[in-house]
């Protein structure tokens, strides 16, 4: 079995050689490709890289910064193994907890292992409350109860792997995106390094990229193939309160009431032409989707295996 490992890199120099030395270590007696992805580096990260790369090292290189979700990618993509293993460059992943969750994979059957990191050492209010915080949030609002959400070591199976999907920023969400898929999944702890050199790329500052992204990720979830349901519930909803407040202040109007300075009157406005207008996103919304289904090809399931039985 083969296992690709892909790691996106942005101004690491001086992590390259030392995760060269660790990945070669832990891999040493597995069949491996390396593949490295460099996310609009300034550095001297691409050098380093072509310095030590072998036969065994596959180098992408971005023309400028695309964000981790696109590197991690580019690198699936590319990867040609049965196994594709996702890893930070920063060191602060140890490679050699690889070939334990590679060995968890094949004895238990999972389709993806992911890594949850065992006395994480980052800083407590920058990094750690934040992160159990957004754990928690993406726990009870997708229902996919993994403990560790951010950690970048996970392993997949080659067909769940290329199939996430992924855009923008998802990488956070790559357990949910493997959840939809239908993969099965479990967690296990593996070890966690202090940063030594370059920079952090995360901050407190991503809190409202996550949020944005959760958002996104319950529309997936919930309403990706049929976003009807979603904006044309809430769109009679407000429709219908919009008509029975119209219907209300016309009824007065008939008894000779004024109704022209009355605010109930604006939201009577508001709501009717609101609900038309999402009523109307809903059928836009279920056009782009069964566009994007059918102008590639595509299917909104996923077959896992089709058996024919035999003539007795």
């Amino acid at each position: 079995m083969k296992i690709s490992v892909v790691i996106p890199v942005m101004n690491e120099e001086e992590n390259i050689a030392p995760l060269f030395a660790q990945l070669r270590d832990a891999l040493k007696d597995l069949d491996y490709e390396l593949i490295f992805v460099d996310d609009g580096s300034t550095d001297k990260t691409v050098e380093k890289i072509k310095e030590l790369a072998d036969e065994r090292t596959k180098l992408i290189v971005f023309n400028r910064n695309f964000g981790q979700s696109l590197a991690m990618a580019a690198g699936i993509d590319a990867a040609t193994g049965d196994v594709i293993a996702t890893i930070d460059g920063d060191l602060q992943n140890d490679p050699h907890d690889i070939p334990v969750m590679l060995e968890k994979m094949q004895k238990e059957g999972w389709d993806v292992v992911a890594g949850v990191r065992a006395n994480r050492q980052d800083g407590l209010v920058l990094r750690k409350i934040p992160s159990k915080i957004a754990n928690w949030i993406i726990r009870k609002t997708t229902g996919v109860y993994l403990r560790d959400y951010g950690c970048t070591l996970k392993l997949f199976k080659r067909d769940v792997a290329k199939n996430l999907g992924l855009y923008g920023e998802l990488h956070r969400f790559i357990p949910v995106l493997a959840k939809l898929y239908g993969a099965k999944m479990t967690e296990m702890d593996v070890r966690h390094h202090p940063r030594i050199h370059g920079q952090s790329k995360y901050g407190i500052g991503r809190t409202f990229k996550v949020i944005s992204d959760l958002m996104l990720m319950l529309f997936f979830q919930k309403y990706g193939t049929k976003p009807m349901h979603l904006f044309g519930t809430l769109g009679f909803i407000m429709f219908g309160l919009g008509v029975l407040i119209d219907f209300y202040l016309f009824v007065l109007k008939l008894f000779g009431n004024d109704i022209g300075g009355r605010p109930l009157l604006i939201l009577g406005v508001m709501l009717t032409l609101g609900g038309i207008q999402l009523i109307t996103t809903g059928f836009l919304a279920e056009i782009m989707m069964r566009t994007y289904y059918e102008a590639q090809n595509k299917k909104p399931y996923i077959i896992k295996e089709i058996y024919t039985g035999k003539k007795a």
